[in-house]
């Protein structure tokens, strides 16, 4: 499997991201800010967080062909492009809005499973459980590479930044919320009714699910809280994280 031209140019996009962010003045954030800094970490984190995207939706592939659903090799999910598992506006437009305006990265992308190909149920939960569990994956990663490679403070809020937002796509991932992989996950085993509730509310259950975060500023609170929990136990730095978001949502 060859990464495709699209994805190795999403990660170009990172690195330049994180070389702007480590030569930019990070010190700014205590004064006027500086653009090269604000730059590096909003294409760094939209990089990576794009990126994240791509592995998150061919870590579900990746498990269903394992699970006996080849199919999906030949959708070119396991090519790692991108346009293989997005529309345009529901999987990058709409997420990335969502991501600029509040911080909180909407899941994006789609593969289509061929269910009934799959060996059993458990293999089932697996293939939902794949994708937000490489993101918990990438976090801790990030988070080790942070701790054990030594960097430019600059890069150094900037991945704490993108850390978080992989936990939070974790958590937001394996709610039990139709639409979402946790749902995906428990399906195999709830009753043929609880199943076609599932499918009639798919389509706009997640949507009200986010309306609700920013409707309901305690909600969303509440989510930011338990993903800062989950972020220090994987070994993150909450003020890495929170001066990378300021640099991230500049605007405000």
């Amino acid at each position: 499997m060859r990464p495709s031209p699209i994805f190795l140019g999403i990660l170009a996009v990172t690195v330049a991201g994180g070389f702007l962010a480590a030569y930019g003045d990070s010190s700014s954030l205590l004064g006027s800010r500086d653009p090269m800094f604000v730059a590096g970490v909003v294409l760094l984190v939209a990089g990576g967080w794009i990126a994240s995207l791509t592995l998150h939706e061919f870590g579900h592939a990746f498990v269903a062909f394992r699970g006996g659903d080849h199919e999906v090799a030949h959708k070119g999910y396991l090519s790692l492009d991108v346009r293989r598992y997005t529309d345009p506006v529901l999987s990058l437009l709409l997420p990335l809005i969502f991501l600029l305006i509040g911080g909180i990265p909407l899941p994006g992308g789609a593969v289509w499973i061929n269910r009934g190909a799959l060996r059993s149920r458990a293999t089932s939960s697996w293939v939902s459980l794949a994708g937000p569990l490489s993101n918990l994956a990438a976090g801790a990663a990030l988070c080790l590479v942070i701790a054990l490679v030594p960097m430019a403070t600059g890069l150094f809020y900037g991945l704490s930044y993108l850390a978080l937002l992989q936990v939070m796509t974790f958590l937001l991932n394996i709610l039990p919320v139709p639409g979402l992989d946790g749902w995906g996950a428990l399906e195999p085993y709830l009753s043929p009714q609880a199943r076609m509730f599932g499918a009639r509310v798919r389509p706009w259950a997640p949507l009200a699910l986010f309306a609700v975060f920013f409707i309901f500023r305690p909600v969303s609170d509440l989510l930011w809280f338990v993903a800062g929990k989950i972020f220090t136990v994987i070994g993150g730095s909450s003020l890495g994280a929170n001066i990378g978001q300021t640099a991230f949502l500049f605007w405000r």
